[in-house]
């Protein structure tokens, strides 16, 4: 510990030049937050690349930064992002100050990054404050994912939002709010296809396909100010109910029921997760949820009691192990059930609230394509093979694991390892749907017929394969075993 010694902290040195947008930015991106209709300050900019990038996105965006663009106007806007601005301040109170000035300068939503914890060198270093002094003379806060949320949460009065690792979203509207957590649990869901032929529907297929559109998206008949053609419908068929049947007439009823059952899992998904902080009352959830609440569940204490139910049993290590042996996705071993993240939407809505805890405490980890539900710990990793559909066997870059029990994040990078483990059997991580689903079981048949595959979830190495492929007398060809030549 550094005592009684004046040390100059340089905090410019930790402006970063990257050539792509940093993390916060890609997550605003990526969740639709962030577009051309919006406005974006970066309070602490640095270098300012995200803002050069924005720029060419033709999305309105300014910056100001103590170093680099020191007589850059600072500006109220609708967004604010604060990127690896407080792990660099070694003075407690100022880091303060610089979170509560950013939050006052946005009107809609404060994004704030930091450095996590494992994303700390392996060498150690001096500490400094509570934090560590690097060999540039700089100062790094290093928290983990659920102290950084703690100390957001206590210094702003508002709940925060895992984005990503070390990533987070505090909105000013709540009602935005709930609509964006909702959002994450809304399934996409295809239009059904049209069974038969009907010459009152192609009379009014300009008004009746965004109706069906509609249809699909709520899983319920639209509430008039939900769709633009509501009065025009109602001219033509005098009610949406009379629209709805000849939809219904022409598409069969039975895909418009599942859709409805669908919404309603999603609702209680969403209700599930939403009381692990303060559940809002009715009147402050957006007006859509409103409408789905009393038209899936009659009404919100209701629909509060039934996701209340599921939340608990998400604490049961029983119940979880039951709903992994019920599954009809995914790959189940003797501690797991694993699937790919596509498959996620095939599980039953006890499932989903488990792993939406886990994404509800790490964030979005978009590199992650495959997930594994621990059955009895309380654990949900998320693993990454890169180049899943592309390479029969994809190597193991790394593996995310989050903890309930304690809220802890381990990542384990296996980046670096000339000989990593490969994932076999990608096919029983897929729902049948999936367009390559048939390519990766024939891969899969070839290689049991051989007596090549690896039991379920074994972690062969790169170099132990390519050893008993060549004693095989094969080789890969895409996703085929051919003779060697």
């Amino acid at each position: 510990m550094i005592e009684n010694t004046p040390v100059k902290i340089k905090r410019h040195r930790t402006a970063i030049k990257r050539a792509s947008f940093s993390l916060p930015v890609k997550c605003m991106l990526r969740d639709g937050l962030l577009d051309k209709s919006k406005t974006m300050f970066d309070y602490g900019c640095g270098h300012g690349r995200d803002l050069d990038l924005l720029e060419d996105m033709e999305i309105e965006c300014s910056g100001w930064d103590p170093s680099f663009r020191p007589d850059a106007a600072i500006t109220r806007t609708e967004i604010v992002n604060l990127s690896y601005v407080l792990n660099v301040i070694e003075d407690i109170n100022e880091r303060s100050q610089a979170l509560r000035k950013a939050w006052s300068l946005c009107d809609s939503l404060l994004t704030v990054a930091a450095q996590i914890e494992f994303a700390a060198p392996d060498k150690e270093l001096e500490q400094f404050g509570d934090g560590v002094l690097t060999s540039r003379q700089t100062f790094q806060k290093y928290y983990n994912q659920h102290e950084l949320r703690e100390y957001l949460e206590s210094e702003l009065g508002e709940d925060a939002i895992s984005a990503a690792p070390g990533v987070f979203y505090i909105f000013k509207d709540e009602k935005t709010k709930q609509q964006f957590i909702a959002n994450r649990y809304h399934r996409r869901i295809s239009v059904p296809r049209r069974r038969i032929s009907e010459v009152l529907f192609e009379q009014n297929q300009d008004v009746l396909e965004p109706f069906m559109d509609c249809l699909t998206q709520y899983g319920r008949i639209p509430a008039p100010e939900e769709l633009e053609q509501t009065g025009e419908i109602i001219a033509r068929f005098g009610s949406l109910k009379r629209a709805f049947k000849l939809v219904q007439k022409v598409t069969d009823e039975s895909p418009w029921e599942e859709i409805a059952q669908k919404r309603t899992e999603d609702l209680l998904v969403y209700l599930a997760l939403a009381r692990f902080k303060k559940r809002p009352p009715l009147s402050q959830l957006p007006v859509t949820i409103q409408h789905d609440v009393k038209a899936f569940l009659g009404g919100y204490k209701i629909a509060c009691g039934r996701a209340d139910a599921l939340l608990f049993r998400v604490g049961d290590p029983d119940a979880i192990d039951q709903a992994c042996q019920r599954a009809t996705v995914g790959q189940l071993v003797d501690n797991a059930l694993i699937l790919h993240r596509s498959s996620l939407d095939y599980l039953e809505p006890m499932l989903r609230i488990y792993e939406g805890c886990a994404r509800a405490l790490v964030g979005e980890i978009d590199e992650a394509n495959v997930i594994k539900l621990h059955r009895f710990s309380g654990k949900v990793s998320y693993i990454s093979y890169p180049d899943f559909e592309k390479r029969p066997h994809p190597p193991l870059r790394q593996r995310i694991k989050v903890s309930l029990p304690t809220l802890s994040i381990d990542m384990f990078d296996y980046s670096n390892w000339q000989d990593p483990p490969l994932l076999f059997r990608k096919d029983e991580l897929l729902h049948d749907e999936h367009p390559k689903a048939k390519l990766f079981k024939s891969l899969s048949r070839q290689e049991s017929k051989h007596g090549l595959l690896p039991e379920p979830d074994a972690r062969e190495l790169e170099s132990v394969w390519a050893m008993r492929l060549r004693e095989a007398g094969l080789s890969m060809r895409g996703h085929r075993l051919v003779k060697s030549t």
